[in-house]
């Protein structure tokens, strides 16, 4: 699929959202080796909670939470550090999966802050395809291609009417042009704001 888009002329996408499906990521980077990744924080979360008693999870959610939720990449440093410390002698298995994927968890941050809701996690795709996935399964009787392509496609309409607006896609412009963001704000104001203080 990846080759088939750059055939046609699709240029190397700024950042790739996903969960750990380790053919995927393998694929872009083979195909477009510049492109960054941004792990999906909601299914990095479940795994770690796997990896964790159910007593605990709770507790243990909420400092996960406080990583991805940070303002800042520092303060998220901070809070994963804080995780890690605390829980890595208890809950080594879950520590680790965290860990392997600093980089990939907080890429967000050199981003847009507009943009954070919608890259920080795969969710918003993935229910749109769940809702597809779950009648197609049921409706076993629609067989041919035809059928199943026009229950796709309108399943899909009729999703497409919850959908949230995208946020900052104005911003959209700035990442393709390749301007630095520092904690969701653009290097110059970033500066500006900096030296002001």
């Amino acid at each position: 699929m990846l080759l088939n888009f750059k055939s046609r002329g699709f240029n190397s996408p700024k950042l790739a959202v996903g969960d750990g499906a380790l053919g995927f990521w393998k694929a872009i980077r083979k195909v477009f080796g510049q492109t960054r990744s941004q792990r999906c924080w909601v299914h990095k979360i479940a795994n770690i909670l796997n990896k964790l008693p159910k007593h605990s999870q709770a507790k243990e959610k909420q400092f996960i939470h406080d990583i991805w939720m940070a303002e800042t990449r520092e303060n998220a440093e901070q809070a994963f550090n804080l995780f890690i410390k605390t829980y890595e002698l208890k809950y080594p298995k879950a520590t680790k999966c965290l860990e392997k994927d600093r980089e990939e968890l907080l890429a967000f941050y050199d981003f847009p802050a507009d943009h954070w809701p919608h890259i920080r996690t795969t969710n918003q795709i993935e229910s749109t395809f769940s809702t597809i996935r779950l009648r197609t399964k049921k409706n076993r009787a629609c067989v041919s291609r035809t059928t199943i392509l026009t229950m796709v496609y309108k399943l899909g309409l009729s999703a497409e009417k919850g959908w949230r607006k995208p946020r900052g896609f104005r911003r959209l412009a700035d990442v393709i042009n390749g301007v630095k963001f520092i904690d969701g704000i653009d290097e110059e104001t970033f500066e500006r704001q900096r030296n002001a203080a």
